[in-house]
C-alpha cells in the first residue's frame, strides 16, 4: 500500500514493523495466533530526508525514523549542547575542587585551637573522701572545662606507684594507682571526656621505673634477658663510680646488695634509669605507647626527655666551680651535665615515638600530640631541637618554660624579652607554646604578685600559640604554707626550701568546707583565702579572674587573628608591652596592651599602621567598649587591654624582623575561606 506525500514523495508503507512490545501485546490478545498487523515507514528509494518533514514522530517508530530525526540540526544541537557543558562543568568542578583544596591552609589541631589545661590528679577533687583526687573525681568537674572552652587536658601520672615521688615512680605502666582508682575509672573518664569533645594527655614517663617494678627486681637478680634493662656498674660503695650528682641532690648512684653493683638514678634511688641502649628496653617502651594509644589517649607529654640517654664512658662531670672541693659536690648546679643529658641518639629515640604515633593519627580528627619536657635553661637551641627539622618530625612542640621566669623580669621590657626569646629561636613556620607554672615550680600568682594575675592570665591567652594552663592559674591560687613538718615531697625532704607541695595544694572550687575538694580531709593544707578565691564565688562575679579568662578563651577561639594570624611587636619599655595580631583580608585586627610595671600613659602614634581610636574589646578592669586614641593608652599598673580595631593596613608587611606568623593564612571576605598566601 502506497500513499502520495504532499510534496509527491512517495511513503510506502510496509507490514510488519519489527516492535516486539506490540508483538508480544498482541500475542496476548491473539492468544499466539496469527502474525499482527503492524506497518511500518520505509525510507523511498532516492532516501531523501526531506521525505519524513511532514510526519511527526509518534510511539513505536522503527529505529531508522528514530535516527532519522536525531540527526536534525534542531534535536542534535542542544543534546550537543549539554553534553560539552556537562563535560566543562565536570572539568571545572574537578578544577575548582582542586584550586580550593592546593590554596587551603592546613587546619589547626586540636593541640593549637585551644589552650592545654594541666590536672594534678591528687590535687583537683576527690571522689571518695580518702583526702587525695582521684580519676572519678576528674570526671565529676568535665563541666569545668567546658565552662572555660577548653578541649585539651593534660593529667599528671597515675600509674600503679610506690609514691615516693607521687606517681612519677612507676611500678606498672600498664595499671592505674589505686589511690586513683580503677583501670575501668580510666576508660569511664576517657569515655566521658571523648563524649564532651575533650582530648586527653597522659603523662609518660621513659626515663625510669621504680625500684618496685617487675624489670628493676629481675635486673637486680641478673635473669636472663633483663641484666642489662637499667644502668649498672662496678663500684666499691660508699664511694661511687664518678661524681654525677641526682636532680634531687647527691649522688645519682646507689649500691645494690642483692647485685653487688651500682645502678644510676638520676632522681631518687627509687627512680633507676632504664638503659635505653639496650634494643629490648627500647621496644618495651614504645610497647607502652601503643597499650595507652590502643585505649584511645590522644596525646603524651614525654617527661625529662634530656636524661634519656648518658654517656657510656661514665666519666666525671666538668664542675662549675672548679675550685670547689669535689667532696662537697652534692647538688645538680654544682656541675656541668655533659655526660648524662642530651646525649646524641636522644632525639632518633624521640623520633621513633614520632612515627609510632603517627601511625595512630591516620584518622581525620585523632591527631596524636606529643610535647617533650626539657629544662634547658640558657641552652634554648638544645629545646628548640625537640621541634624536629623540616623533613623529620619530632614533638608537636616542646614546652617552652621562659615565662616561669617573668617575676623576676617583672617590667614590659621583660616581658618582650622573653617572649621575643622564644620566638626568634624557634624555627620558621613551627608552633609556640607558653607556660607559667606547673607542678614543679611556684605558682606565678605567688611570685608575681596577686595584682598581676589578670594580665599574664591575657598575656597567656593573645600570644599566638598554644598556652597551657596549670590548674588554679584561671582563678588565681596562690602557694599555700607548708610547715617543714607537713612536707610530702621527696624534694623538700631534701631540702624544704625546694619544697614543690605549696603549689600543689587542692582545687579551691567553694566556700565549703575543705574548698569543695573534699568532704573529709586533704593531703595538703587549703590556702586560707579559699572562701573568695574559688570557682563557685568567681562565676558569679562577671569582673573575677575566672570570667576574664573564660572572655579570654572564647575570644581566642572566636577571632582568627588571635589563633592563627600575624603577631607583631609594636612597644616595649619599663612598664608596657603592646603587640598586634592581625590575618590579612580579614576586616578586624587586635592592638595588646601589657602593663607589667607602673601606671603609664602609652603613646603609638608613631605606628602608622594603627587608626586613631580604638576600642576596648576586652579590659581586665572592666572598661570593655571604651575608646581609646592610641597617642594616649593609658593603663594602671597589673592591666590590660584587648583594642579592637578596623583597618586594611597590615603591619607586617614594612615590620618583617618584629613580626611572626606560625600557620600563615588570608582571609577572602567575598567567600569566608581562608587560603594560602
Amino acid at each position: 500500500m502506497t500513499k502520495d506525500g504532499v510534496n509527491g514523495t512517495a511513503v510506502e508503507m510496509i507490514e510488519g514493523i519489527k516492535n516486539e512490545g506490540f508483538q508480544e501485546e498482541a500475542a496476548e490478545n491473539h492468544g499466539g495466533q496469527g502474525e499482527p498487523n503492524t506497518s511500518s515507514l520505509v525510507l523511498s528509494p532516492n532516501r531523501e530526508e526531506s521525505a519524513y518533514t511532514q510526519i511527526k514522530p509518534y510511539a513505536g517508530m522503527p529505529k531508522e525514523v528514530l535516527l532519522l530525526y536525531s540527526n536534525q540540526v534542531r534535536y542534535r544541537l542542544p543534546r550537543e549542547l549539554l553534553f560539552w557543558l556537562t563535560i566543562v562543568s565536570t572539568v571545572g568542578l574537578v578544577a575548582l575542587t582542586s584550586a580550593v583544596i592546593a590554596m587551603s591552609p592546613r587546619c589547626l589541631g586540636w593541640w593549637q585551637s585551644s589552650a592545654v589545661y594541666q590536672i594534678y590528679p591528687r590535687s583537683f577533687k576527690d571522689s571518695n573522701n580518702d583526702g587525695i583526687g582521684d580519676l572519678k573525681g576528674i570526671e565529676e568537674k568535665l563541666e569545668h572545662f567546658e565552662y572555660l572552652n577548653i578541649k585539651a587536658v593534660w593529667i599528671s601520672p597515675f600509674y600503679k606507684s610506690p609514691m615516693k615521688d607521687f606517681g612519677y615512680d612507676v611500678e606498672d605502666f600498664r595499671d592505674i594507682d589505686p589511690l586513683f582508682g580503677t583501670m575501668q575509672d580510666f576508660e569511664n573518664l576517657l569515655a566521658s571526656m571523648h563524649s564532651k569533645g575533650l582530648k586527653m594527655i597522659m603523662d609518660y614517663i621513659p626515663n625510669h621505673s621504680s625500684d618496685k617494678h617487675r624489670w628493676f627486681q629481675l635486673s637486680r637478680n641478673r635473669t636472663r634477658g633483663y641484666e642489662d634493662y637499667y644502668i649498672w656498674t662496678d663500684c666499691t660503695p660508699p664511694v661511687p663510680p664518678n661524681n654525677w650528682v641526682s636532680v634531687f641532690g647527691n649522688s645519682s648512684w646507689t649500691y645494690d646488695e642483692v647485685r653487688d653493683q651500682c645502678y644510676l638514678h638520676q632522681f631518687l634511688k627509687g627512680q633507676p634509669d632504664l638503659n635505653f641502649r639496650n634494643p629490648r628496653v627500647r621496644e618495651e617502651m614504645t610497647d607502652i605507647i601503643r597499650f595507652w594509644l590502643d585505649k584511645g589517649v590522644d596525646g603524651f607529654r614525654m617527661d625529662a626527655v634530656k636524661h634519656i640517654l648518658e654517656a657510656q664512658h661514665l666519666r666525671d662531670e666538668p664542675q662549675v666551680d672548679p675550685n670547689q672541693p669535689p667532696e662537697s659536690v652534692d647538688s645538680e648546679s654544682d656541675l656541668y651535665h655533659d655526660y648524662t643529658t642530651s646525649q646524641l641518639g636522644l632525639h632518633d629515640i624521640l623520633r621513633g615515638w614520632r612515627v609510632e604515633m603517627d601511625k595512630y593519627s591516620r584518622e581525620p580528627g585523632r591527631h596524636r600530640f606529643m610535647v617533650t619536657e626539657s629544662y634547658d635553661y640558657k641552652e634554648i637551641s638544645k629545646t628548640m631541637m625537640y621541634y624536629g627539622t623540616p623533613t623529620v618530625k619530632e614533638s608537636d612542640f616542646p614546652f617552652n618554660f621562659y615565662l616561669i621566669d617573668l617575676p623576676n623580669r617583672l617590667s614590659g621590657d621583660g616581658a618582650f624579652d622573653l617572649v621575643n626569646l622564644w620566638m626568634t629561636n624557634m624555627p620558621e613556620g613551627k608552633w609556640p607554646n607558653w607556660v607559667v607554672g606547673n607542678h614543679d615550680k611556684p605558682r606565678i600568682t605567688t611570685t608575681a604578685g596577686t595584682e598581676y594575675t589578670r594580665v599574664i592570665n591575657m598575656l597567656l591567652l593573645t600570644l599566638p600559640g598554644t598556652p597551657t594552663t596549670y590548674y588554679g592559674e584561671e582563678i588565681g591560687m596562690e602557694n599555700v604554707n607548708v610547715s617543714e613538718s607537713e612536707i610530702q615531697d621527696p624534694f623538700g625532704k631534701f631540702n624544704p626550701n625546694m619544697s614543690r607541695d605549696p603549689q600543689r595544694s587542692p582545687m579551691q572550687w567553694s566556700a565549703e568546707e575543705n574548698a569543695g575538694f573534699s568532704q573529709n580531709k586533704t593531703w595538703l593544707p587549703i590556702h586560707p583565702n579559699y572562701t573568695t578565691v574559688n570557682v563557685e564565688s568567681q562565676k558569679s562575679d562577671s569582673g573575677s579572674v575566672l570570667e576574664q579568662y573564660r572572655a579570654l578563651s572564647f575570644l581566642r577561639e572566636t577571632e582568627l587573628p588571635l589563633h592563627r594570624g600575624w603577631t607583631c611587636f609594636v612597644h616595649r619599655d619599663a612598664d608596657v608591652f603592646a603587640f598586634v595580631r592581625e590575618m590579612d583580608g580579614f576586616p578586624v585586627a587586635f592592638l595588646v596592651v601589657l602593663n607589667f610595671g607602673g601606671d603609664a600613659l602609652t603613646d603609638l602614634s608613631g605606628v602608622l599602621e594603627l587608626p586613631d581610636e580604638l576600642k576596648v574589646r576586652v579590659g581586665t578592669s572592666g572598661r570593655e567598649g571604651t575608646l581609646l586614641h592610641k597617642s594616649k593608652i593609658d593603663t594602671k599598673l597589673g592591666e590590660g587591654l584587648v583594642l579592637e580595631y578596623s583597618s586594611n593596613q597590615r603591619l607586617h608587611p614594612g615590620h618583617g624582623s618584629s613580626c611572626f606568623v606560625s600557620e600563615k593564612a588570608c582571609y577572602l571576605s567575598a567567600l569566608d575561606i581562608l587560603y594560602k598566601c
